[in-house]
């Protein structure tokens, strides 16, 4: 594990470097930012927990990402736009966007949705301009996800939230990486976690990098560990002392 105690004394190009992405594709990536209480965002929305830090580390992932993936309600309720670089992937059963909404017009934004989708909707999606693909047939299915990313030649793949997308990933054994932003602040409430995951399994993930900057704030990098789930009760599970 590399520590690294300022990421004010790494320069953009070192970023860049640390946060590559490995030779090994597909490859899915997600972009996350919580309290140190484990909240997921301030009053609904994760960007308000973010500073200079976070966004600079935020640019580069995208930088090097081919598409961004995320759920619907994430990108209504964040304001997300068409980014500058990757492709933009907009997952959602739903389908229930915004008419008028800006990305759908744009023909880098794909909506991902499931067979099961309202027809009407899908209809006026559709008319509207967007580009619409079934990724499943109930729900929208991660091997789905990463296999239409493949196809369209978007090997290094960034998902940047909700919790519940994150969650279906995490069950479906699909994430190889959790970048992990902590705000220095602790929210209490009922605020939602990073991942919304019912299943009881333990997913096994190691620190590869550990960034923290002057205003307080904790950056890591969480790769797959090859043992990658176990039972939550499994009795070989370390548990400690």
């Amino acid at each position: 594990m590399q520590i690294l105690r300022k990421a004010s004394q790494v320069t953009s190009d070192d970023l860049t470097a640390l946060y590559a992405y490995p030779g090994t594709a597909p490859y899915v990536r997600a972009n996350m930012i919580a309290s140190i209480d484990g909240a997921a965002g301030l009053q609904g929305r994760s960007g308000d927990l973010a500073a200079d830090g976070d966004k600079t580390i935020f640019g580069v992932l995208r930088s090097l990402a081919d598409v961004v993936v995320v759920g619907a309600h994430t990108a209504v309720t964040e304001g997300y736009r068409q980014p500058d670089g990757p492709a933009l992937m907009i997952a959602s059963r739903s389908l229930d966007l915004p008419d008028g909404y800006p990305p759908l017009a744009d023909p880098r934004t794909i909506v991902l949705t499931c067979t099961a989708a309202p027809a009407d909707r899908r209809a006026a999606l559709t008319a509207a301009g967007a580009t619409v693909v079934d990724c499943g047939a109930d729900a929208v299915e991660p091997e789905r996800v990463v296999a239409e990313c493949a196809v369209r030649g978007w090997p290094r793949i960034l998902l940047e939230g909700g919790p519940r997308l994150l969650g279906s990933f995490l069950a479906a054994d699909a994430l190889d990486e959790l970048c992990l932003s902590t705000s220095p602040v602790i929210l209490g409430g009922s605020a939602a976690r990073p991942v919304d995951l019912d299943e009881e399994r333990a997913h096994a993930f190691r620190c590869e990098l550990l960034l923290t900057d002057d205003d307080g704030y904790l950056y890591a990098r969480w790769t797959r560990s090859l043992d990658r789930t176990r039972d939550a009760h499994d009795d070989d599970y370390p548990t400690p002392d």
